[in-house]
């Protein structure tokens, strides 16, 4: 035996226990991992979700069907436009009605801005963690501008607008919002420009990502991966694709894959991802025709809060829908309705039994799937590698814990 590998025997020390989170910064709060070290390298991971559970679906199962609308806003609190218009479409399919043409229009364009919002945050953090905080200012100031639309456009900011409303939406497009939109498009690829400049080829970056957080495409699928995360894997699935809704079918865009399923893949496919929903804003502001925003039955949809205090006929309707209490009563049946999130596939199961409120409302978060491979994503690596590999996952705690 030679005398290194005799004195790698004597310092060889015992395996370490740590825990990191649920208060270490990258861990947002809302998970904890308990993590088995042999020096600096993770061996074995024991992760714990939970930390920011709300219990929404049983919230759900105690409000009307209006009233659950601004709980859906907390799910993914970054694109809680997506989570508005899902919630409300699974509603619709309930009472088998279908929203009007311009509705369905205006729903496209902000949930593209929702999802563009949420990969901004996403790349923006990633980067940040790993200490390129010109990349973050950069990416920060574009999510601002989509922000200051939102509120143009729903009078709430990016994180609680509750703009979506079951028949509709809540107000239709203010008049100047076109030139807004297309102003911030031009700002946004700007950034993408500067972004790919900083990063893409930044060997410190590309270092620290590639080849790490490696997923391969069955085990993906056989964990329920969806979005960003399974499209790294090159499987190109999207809701939007593969069940088109809303005016999805009349839009031309990509689905953007990767080939490694590594960290750097999902930092790409979300750049890539960013340009093809500026792509579709675009076919949609063009091609948007004028009409109503909601449906005009008075079983479902209510009436503005300007009809309210003006005219008696909808200060009634609006007595029966809310100061009764029993709100809009959707037919006896069950569905389930699917959305592309910013993570992946967002569904919503809703059993009715004809009463106001649901008998039953199951929520399908992209993030609790994607939180399923992370132990296999970190173990192996380093410690430094866990936070790379966890900001690639985007893990909402309030769409994952629900």
């Amino acid at each position: 035996m030679s005398n290194a590998t005799t004195l790698a025997k004597e310092l060889h020390t015992k395996e370490m226990v740590l825990q990191m989170g649920p208060s270490h910064p990258a861990m947002h709060g809302t998970v904890r991992m308990l993590l088995t070290l042999d020096g600096e390298t993770v061996v074995n991971t024991d992760i714990h979700i939970g930390y920011l559970h709300r219990g929404f679906e049983k919230m759900c199962e105690n409000r009307t069907y209006h009233q659950a609308i601004i709980y859906t806003d907390r799910l993914n609190y970054v694109s809680p436009l997506i989570n508005n218009f899902g919630y409300a479409m699974a509603v619709e399919k309930l009472f088998d009605v279908e929203v009007p043409l311009r509705c369905k229009f205006i729903r496209t364009i902000m949930s593209e801005i929702a999802r563009i919002s949420d990969h901004l945050t996403c790349v923006a953090a990633g980067a940040m963690e790993l200490g390129a905080l010109t990349a973050f200012l950069y990416m920060i100031r574009a999510r601002e501008e989509w922000w200051q639309v939102i509120e143009e456009v729903t009078g709430g900011r990016g994180v609680t607008p509750s703009y979506g409303r079951i028949g509709g939406v809540k107000d239709d497009l203010p008049e100047d919002i076109e030139d807004m939109i297309k102003k911030t498009i031009k700002s946004t690829r700007g950034v993408l420009e500067e972004i790919h400049g900083l990063l893409t080829k930044n060997r410190i970056f590309v270092d620290r990502v590639k080849g790490v957080g490696v997923i391969s495409a069955d085990y993906a699928i056989s964990h329920g991966f969806t979005g960003p995360c399974l499209r790294s894997t090159g499987v190109a699935y999207d809701v939007r694709k593969a069940q088109p809704y809303m005016v999805y079918e009349q839009m031309k865009f990509d689905v953007p894959v990767g080939q490694n399923g590594d960290n750097y893949d999902r930092y790409l496919c979300r750049m890539e991802e960013i340009v093809q929903s500026l792509s579709i804003i675009e076919q949609a502001l063009a091609k948007i025709p004028s009409g109503p925003v909601k449906v005009e039955d008075k079983r479902i949809s209510f009436p503005s809060k300007q009809e309210v205090y003006g005219n008696m006929e909808a200060l009634i309707n609006h007595f029966k829908l809310f100061m009764e209490g029993h709100g809009i009563c959707p037919p006896e049946g069950e569905v389930y309705q699917a959305v592309e999130g910013a993570n992946g596939e967002l569904g919503f199961y809703i059993v009715s039994d004809g009463t106001g409120k649901p008998y039953r409302l199951r929520c399908r978060p992209p993030s609790f799937c994607n939180m399923s491979g992370v132990k296999k994503m970190i173990e192996g690596h380093m410690i430094a590698d866990i936070v790379p590999t966890f900001g690639s996952v985007n893990m909402i705690g309030g769409e994952c814990d629900r």
